[in-house]
């Protein structure tokens, strides 16, 4: 078996691992037979793990140092088939910023997000099943990401985008040739499911009550665990900006997918961290539900503000012993001035990690913040100036004594 070829054999149900389904055509509306009316329940991508090459993870690094694969290819024996071409997404940084605490800088990725591991694997669906085009529901990084893999596929993307969206995110849009619709926010989704029904584009977002999403998409994330454990090995804990939890369940997943090879003892704890203006997974948590809506209130965190939750959160946070933090803006925009004198210029919503590490306290070992995003994301990007100085040395040192620096 070449390291190249995807060893996926099926989906089946998170609620009911017996329920089963082919692994074409990928399931975007949840599990039809264990959903019900109040929660939609997702499925997984299973593989055959007993054919797993023994030194898959041996030969990922040997990789790496040669250069002779880049992006998600090297972990494609855990992935579903890549058959949309990559952008050199993955290989981030693992950062330490002192005392045991190292950030998985993400915003190094193609479209600088986390976001460009999903889209390699949902975009690949697309093709798989011979789509002319996506569609997707995002204002940030999702759609950014989604329609760079588009472009490189020979796709259109139709975007649903909310108006207001950040300058920055907007100029990748229209760069990549998205189709961008900017419709109110409440009616993204619906919007979304006519496009899928009429027109026959791939919805690469979530469709369903409760989130779903697509059963490709958290698979891309699992390559965040594979290159922790090849950096660091495995941390006691892992905190992450958590909106609707595919990427702590992604994550969560590829370290029991080593605890399942026999190549690691454990999964670190997973946290998922959320913005105190909405939490649905910390109200999941808290009332012993799968899944549950809730209103957001106002928050500067718009890439992670979601009022629905979905089960794969919960199932990462109950397996591995975590839990759900909410945080507020203030310790949001703490951690980001944190991570900036670190060198990481982050976008507020993906320093939630770091956030949730700070609100929690102190935890023994290794401790991995993902940072998902960079600050160009943020929605306020280039609205202040650098006020002008004037060149006489009187004026420059007032501002460097205003500064604190010594003259």
């Amino acid at each position: 078996m070449e390291i190249g070829d995807s060893l996926a054999t099926g989906q089946c149900s998170l609620a009911d691992p017996a329920v089963r389904y082919p692994l074409w055509p990928p399931l975007t509306t949840g599990c039809p037979r264990t959903s019900t009316d109040e929660t939609a329940y997702p499925v997984e991508v299973d593989y055959a793990y007993d054919r797993v090459p023994h030194d898959l993870f041996d030969r990922a690094g040997a990789t790496r140092a040669t250069g002779t694969s880049t992006g998600l290819d090297r972990w494609s024996s855990l992935l579903p088939p890549l058959v949309a071409p990559g952008l050199g997404e993955g290989g981030t940084p693992l950062v330490e910023i002192g005392d045991g605490v190292f950030v998985k800088d993400e915003s190094r990725n193609p479209t600088w997000s986390h976001k460009d591991r999903l889209n390699r694997c949902t975009v690949s669906a697309a093709l798989g099943v011979g789509a002319e085009g996506i569609v997707v529901a995002s204002s940030g990084n999702h759609g950014a990401s989604a329609a760079a893999y588009a472009a490189r596929a020979g796709l259109r993307c139709v975007l649903l985008a909310s108006a207001g969206a950040p300058p920055a995110v907007d100029s990748f849009l229209h760069a990549y040739g998205a189709v961008v619709l900017p419709v109110p926010k409440e009616a993204r989704w619906p919007l979304m499911r006519e496009i899928v029904d009429r027109v026959g584009y791939h919805p690469v977002s979530n469709l369903t009550p409760t989130h779903t999403g697509h059963a490709f998409g958290p698979e891309g994330y699992k390559t965040i665990a594979y290159e922790i454990f090849t950096q660091l090995g495995v941390p006691e804990a892992v905190f992450l900006p958590t909106g609707y939890g595919e990427l702590l369940f992604g994550v969560w997943k590829g370290f029991a997918e080593l605890v399942r090879l026999g190549l690691a003892p454990r999964t670190p704890r997973m946290y998922g961290c959320e913005p105190a203006a909405g939490g649905p997974l910390h109200a999941a948590l808290r009332q012993g539900r799968p899944a549950v809506r809730v209103s957001v209130g106002p928050t500067e965190a718009y890439a992670i503000d979601s009022s629905v939750g979905g089960y794969r959160a919960v199932v990462a946070v109950r397996e591995s012993g975590g839990d759900a933090l909410i945080v507020t803006d203030e310790q949001l925009t703490a951690a980001r001035a944190e991570l900036a004198r670190a060198g990481l210029w982050a976008e507020l919503s993906a320093a939630a990690g770091l956030a949730g590490l700070r609100r929690h306290g102190d935890v023994a070992g290794p401790v991995v913040c993902v940072s998902t995003s960079s600050g160009f994301k943020d929605s306020r990007v280039g609205t202040g100036a650098s006020e002008a100085v004037d060149p006489s040395w009187e004026e420059v040192e007032r501002r460097l004594r205003a500064a604190g620096v010594p003259v």
